[in-house]
Formats: C-alpha cells, sequence, structure tokens
C-alpha cells in the first residue's frame, strides 16, 4: 500500500514539473518574439489612393418572374374573339334622330366564330406580330379591348355612320392599351414604327419603315394619326373613341391593316366578308 502510494506521489510530481517547464518555454518564447520583433511607421500622403473606388452606380432591379416575357400570355387570335353578349341591355340609338333604331347585342364568340382569313378562322396576321411585339419590347401585358366585332356588334358598340365601315368586322383592326403604360400611348406608337425599321425584311424598303400624318380631318380624333404602307394608328385621348368595348378611363390606340402581305394587295372594307365572311355556330 505504501509502495503504491510512493509511486503515485513520484508521478504527481512528474507531471507538475513537465507543466511548469512548458509554460516557462512558452513565456521565454514571447520574450525572444518580441524581443526580435520590428516595426515601421507607414507614411502616406493625404491624397494618396492606392484603391480607389467606383462612384455608386444606378443599377435598375431585376424582373420578378411574373413580370418577364415569358410569363405573358402569348396573344393569338382566341383574343380577337368578338365581346359582344345576350346579356348587353338593347337599346334606342339616336345617331340618324330622324330613324331612332332599337339596337341589341349579338351572342358573341359562343354563335360565331372569327373572320375566314386564308382559308381559317383567323385575324390578320401583322396584328398578332404586333400586339406580341409590343409585349416582348415592353414586359407588360397587352389588353385587347376590341378585336374582331360581328356587324350587330360593331352596330351596338358605335351606331354610328362612320362605323358602319368598321375594319373590326373584318379581322382586320384592333383596339389595345399596354398594362403600366397606359399614359404612354405615344411611346407605343414609337415602338410600333421601331417594329418596321428592326423587321429583316423591310427595313430597307422606304414605304415600310416611313410613317406619315394622316392629312384629313378626323371627327373622332384630335391627334393625327399615322400610318405607312400596311398599317393605321390611331390614338383616342381619354375622352376620345368611347363606345361599348372600350368602356376604360385610358387612352387607347387602334391599329387597321391597309394592306395584305400574303395577297400583295390593299385591305379594303367588303359587306360581303363583314355579314359572311365568319362561321356561325
Amino acid at each position: 500500500m505504501v509502495t503504491l502510494l510512493n509511486r503515485t506521489i513520484r508521478i504527481c510530481g512528474l507531471i507538475s514539473i513537465l507543466v511548469s517547464c512548458s509554460g516557462f518555454e512558452r513565456s521565454e518564447q514571447e520574450k525572444v518574439r518580441r524581443r526580435n520583433s520590428k516595426g515601421e511607421y507607414i507614411y502616406r500622403a493625404e491624397n494618396d489612393v492606392f484603391s480607389p473606388i467606383a462612384p455608386p452606380q444606378h443599377m435598375p432591379r431585376s424582373s420578378y418572374p411574373w413580370e418577364t416575357e415569358a410569363h405573358l400570355p402569348r396573344i393569338t387570335k382566341e383574343f380577337f374573339r368578338c365581346k359582344g353578349s345576350p346579356l348587353n341591355a338593347p337599346y334606342t340609338s339616336l345617331s340618324d334622330p330622324e330613324k331612332p333604331a332599337l339596337l341589341a347585342d349579338c351572342d358573341g364568340m359562343t354563335r360565331h366564330g372569327l373572320p375566314i382569313i386564308g382559308g381559317k378562322e383567323n385575324v390578320y396576321p401583322i396584328l398578332l406580330e404586333l400586339m406580341n411585339y409590343l409585349q416582348k419590347k415592353t414586359g407588360k401585358r397587352v389588353v385587347i379591348t376590341s378585336g374582331h366585332r360581328c356587324p350587330a356588334h360593331n352596330s351596338y358598340t358605335d351606331p354610328s355612320k362612320e362605323a358602319k365601315a368598321s375594319k373590326h368586322q373584318i379581322g382586320a383592326e384592333v383596339d389595345f392599351y399596354i398594362q403600366g403604360m397606359e399614359d404612354q400611348p405615344l411611346e407605343i406608337v414609337t415602338l410600333l414604327m421601331q417594329y418596321y425599321q428592326e423587321h429583316p425584311t423591310y427595313k430597307t424598303q422606304k414605304e415600310w419603315i416611313t410613317f406619315q400624318r394622316y392629312d384629313k380631318p378626323d371627327a373622332k380624333v384630335d391627334t393625327q394619326p399615322w400610318l405607312n404602307k400596311e398599317i393605321f394608328i390611331k390614338l383616342h385621348q381619354k375622352n376620345e373613341g368611347r363606345n361599348a368595348d372600350n368602356r376604360h378611363p385610358y387612352p387607347y390606340l387602334s391599329l387597321q391593316v391597309r394592306w395584305d402581305r400574303n395577297k400583295a394587295e390593299r385591305v379594303l372594307f367588303d359587306w360581303e366578308k363583314a355579314a359572311k365572311g365568319y362561321p356561325h355556330s
């Protein structure tokens, strides 16, 4: 028992010596390190710059996923279907005071289709191209307020004498505005003109890229319309061109097709096309 106790005491003593030696060595090393350390002051002029910092620049925020073109629905002929509805109440039109007329709306897209263009239901392709071009350029949704109108809905929407030959009835006209750019219609007009400047086929042809102002008076708008060989652009301000399809407080644009690319001929209103040029169910 005594022998075991003596051994334990010797081991503890040895451990304490080793620990104390280790601490002693560390303190000595620290003293040596301090004696051998050298330092120098850093001298620098007040205007010395070794790492220039660029001035801050405005970085526009990235679009949210739902704001990108990929998340905007591609505009097809379905967006142009007639907006007539049997729920719209009949009314008496006084556009001709001597011959008041009772006007009722059509039954809408459930009872008739789109005009027959190129052997199938459609609207003029340039209208689809321009609507999708505007969505791509702006990243915002194009709202089509009036596409195809059958003769009944056309009369119900606008009973004026001028509207009787509306190209809405033959799939060659569209009314629209752009969400988020409702009060910037002139910027949209500029983009429509830009389309022709960028088009690989027509950008070198003057009659397509050159827009003129329409020089005849128009009782419905104060802004002179624009036109080139293919389209006619009309701007309706907030207090202009209001009808049953355009019941909103925004300016809007009307596009009419003047030239058929595929047939290489002018697009003119035709009563036969308007009244019988679309399928009935």
